[in-house]
């Protein structure tokens, strides 16, 4: 005790303050900068996140008047592209279809390899007139031989088949796709359709789509629509689809309506070959390597068409970790090519003042940044701030009608999910945090730019493991700490206190929002989004 009083007697009276006393400087000290500084740097954030919500609604009802003039007045595909059925003449026997090169990227896919090669071999074309190319950039040898003697299998059934391995993974997809291209016997095929391992196309799949290029030199690809053999999985795989069919339902059929320009989406669609060597063939300079190709191909000239009744079945992510990193793929890959191309959009000269337009501000700007950086900022960030600084209000139109108009406008995508609107919304604000860090990565070219993680699929293991009890095919388990994802958790506490404080001394009622948004961000904390049953 005598030790502490001595030292007590060395600290001089003007350092022995209380903590009261240290709490009120604190605050002394935030009222000084808060009038001055924060104050005029929060409400500068909500003038910026309202004109970007402005951005996005205008872009959402503009597509949505479009998508009724398309669906009431425009004419269909088939009509447009004057679409006839390819006849097989007697004499000529099948030289009337032209040589058709199938491409099926894979790498480890362990679950699903049987699937497409199984789909894409079962296509209804002549059999001298395709050719299957199994681009196999596994490294497990176990899964290599696997795959390999699967392409024997049907080679032996008189499939003209071909099993293609590389020395490296070097451009990943694209680099597999290039290669492919190289060999000599593609030199007489004049299109090629790409699936990847979780596809399977119908056997008219070919029969459908080819015919569109026949009597169009100008036409470039072919796209056809995903549709999804697991989307009742769990919660969050009809999460995801409930955002892809907005894509395809809309985003895909103005594009392809207004400007026959869309990004390609990288499967079940049907290149001609000229166009992709035109456009300067597959690169590998970013994730998307498909909009990347699509975007050279229309600055050339070339048109696109988006097919809504051309479905293929594959396969969504069903585990949060998998999900994640296509998220990150899927929105820093945009956000690069857009960094990389800009000035090239701007400068062409081959295509019209408008289309221009459309690509860099509607397809770029403000669906590959402004929607992500929007839901992120405004909703998780600002709208919260403004919570715990009552001086700068958000006014009702910005933080309520207008984010209401648009989730109604995205949801005509998926009718049958209209139960899940609400819950849809928490967990796209969750996820635009992951895909607006993406995006900085991808328009800053740094870090995890880059970076490609294959997506896991587990192909119908799930449905083996439901229907027989004695299947030894299990779901992935990760272990707690694999499933932990602190950024979302602090997120959580971040909106919690807010909450408290608007349910305390608010008069927003923004409280209700902040908390159901604190329980989504918990879920996905924990990683257990994947577990839920819708």
């Amino acid at each position: 005790m005598a030790d502490v009083s001595s030292a007590k007697a060395m600290i001089p009276d003007s350092f022995m303050v209380s903590r009261d006393e240290i709490a009120g400087q604190v605050w002394m000290m935030w009222e000084l900068i808060k009038g001055p500084l924060i104050v005029p740097l929060l409400r500068l954030s909500v003038y910026i996140s309202l004109a970007m919500a402005l951005m996005l609604f205008i872009e959402r009802v503009y597509m949505g008047i479009v998508i009724v003039l398309v669906k009431l007045f425009w004419k269909k595909p088939e009509d447009r592209y004057n679409w006839t059925a390819i006849e097989e003449d007697v004499e000529s026997g099948s030289s009337a279809y032209p040589v058709v090169l199938v491409q099926i990227p894979m790498f480890n896919e362990k679950e699903v390899y049987k699937i497409s090669i199984g789909a894409a071999c079962g296509l209804s074309w002549p059999s001298d007139r395709l050719v299957i190319q199994v681009l196999d950039d596994s490294t497990d040898p176990v899964i290599k031989q696997m795959v390999e003697l699967e392409c024997q299998r049907w080679a032996a059934k008189g499939i003209n088949i071909i099993y293609q391995i590389r020395e490296t993974r070097g451009g990943y997809k694209a680099g597999a796709l290039k290669e492919g291209l190289k060999r000599s016997y593609v030199k007489h095929c004049e299109f090629v359709a790409i699936f990847d391992a979780d596809f399977r196309p119908e056997p008219d799949y070919l029969k459908r789509a080819i015919p569109f290029f026949i009597n169009n030199p100008d036409l470039a690809l072919v796209q056809a629509r995903w549709r999804f053999v697991n989307s009742d999985e769990c919660l969050l795989t009809r999460m995801q689809e409930m955002s892809l069919d907005y894509h395809f339902t809309v985003e895909q059929e103005v594009g392809s309506a207004t400007h026959a320009f869309f990004g390609f989406n990288g499967t079940a669609g049907v290149w001609r070959i000229a166009a992709i060597n035109e456009a300067g063939g597959w690169k590998d300079r970013t994730t998307v390597e498909d909009m990347d190709l699509a975007v050279r191909a229309s600055l050339r000239g070339w048109k696109f068409v988006y097919l809504g009744d051309l479905q293929v079945k594959s396969e969504l992510p069903s585990t949060f970790k998998a999900f994640r990193f296509q998220q990150h793929r899927w929105s820093c890959g945009p956000a690069n090519l857009f960094r990389k191309m800009v000035l090239d959009i701007a400068r062409n000269k081959k295509v019209k003042f408008w289309k221009k337009v459309y690509v860099i501000y509607s397809f770029f700007f403000v669906r590959k940044i402004i929607a992500h950086m929007v839901t992120f900022f405004f909703f998780c960030v600002v709208l919260p701030l403004t919570i715990l600084i009552p001086e700068v209000e958000v006014p009702i139109w910005g933080s309520i009608y207008l984010p209401s108009i648009i989730t109604i406008l995205n949801s005509v995508g998926t009718p049958r999910s209209i139960h899940l609107l609400f819950y849809w919304i928490l967990f796209e604000n969750v996820m635009s945090l992951h895909r607006t860090k993406a995006t900085f990565i991808g328009l800053l070219d740094s870090g995890r730019a880059n970076e490609w993680v294959v997506t896991e699929k587990l192909g119908d293991a799930l449905k083996n493991k439901q229907n027989s009890k004695t299947s030894s095919i299990k779901r992935p388990r990760f272990k707690i700490s694999d499933r932990i994802n602190p950024l979302e958790l602090c997120f959580a506490a971040f909106l919690f206190i807010c909450g408290c404080v608007d349910l305390l001394y608010g008069k927003h009622y923004y409280y209700i929002y902040l908390f159901l948004q604190t329980v989504t961000f918990t879920i996905t904390g924990f990683g257990y989004i994947g577990t839920i049953v819708p």
